[in-house]
């Protein structure tokens, strides 16, 4: 990560300026690893102790009560725009990392590869499909596991019915 960045960064300075997108999302990351910081939540702290502290200066008025309403709706509303960018970047980066994966791994699906880019129906239906192959995974290992403990005569009628079971399932 730390070489793409670099790469990214050697890029674009080559091409003279970065984009806003760019940008954003550099200062996104840098905002959410501070504000993440205990520091950053000790001075959120220390700002409301103070408000609290001069609320009888103030007769806590409206004034007063309007400040610290203000101030924490702007830091709120501001702060969704970079959780969030910061989010779909990570998201992002997860799915790349699961894809990579998948693609690697030998008798993988690679249509999981890219999973994220389905509909919520199709979706359901690989969920579906999935639950299936787990389901006769399950049954497989639980008859392997029935088949050991058995005794031998009891052992080949299981296995009959399973190769049964299996001719009927396929």
């Amino acid at each position: 990560m730390v070489q793409t960045s670099t790469h990214s960064a050697t890029r674009t300075r080559a091409n003279g300026s970065s984009s806003l997108a760019a940008r954003f999302s550099k200062f996104a990351q840098a905002t959410a690893l501070w504000t993440g910081h205990p520091a950053a939540f000790l001075l959120a702290v220390l700002v409301v102790a103070m408000w609290v502290i001069t609320g009888p200066i103030f007769n806590y008025s409206d004034t007063w009560q309007l400040v610290i309403n203000t101030g924490t709706t702007i830091v709120t509303f501001l702060m969704v725009f970079l959780i969030q960018n910061t989010q779909n970047r990570d998201t992002l980066a997860i799915q790349l990392k699961l894809s990579e994966l998948v693609l690697a791994m030998k008798g993988a699906q690679n249509k999981f590869a890219s999973i994220e880019d389905l509909s919520d129906e199709e979706l359901a239906e690989l969920h579906e499909e999935c639950k299936h192959r787990v389901e006769m995974t399950l049954q497989h290992i639980n008859n392997r596991q029935q088949t050991r403990t058995q005794p031998p005569r009891a052992a080949a009628r299981s296995t009959k019915s399973q190769r049964r079971t299996a001719k009927a399932v396929h």
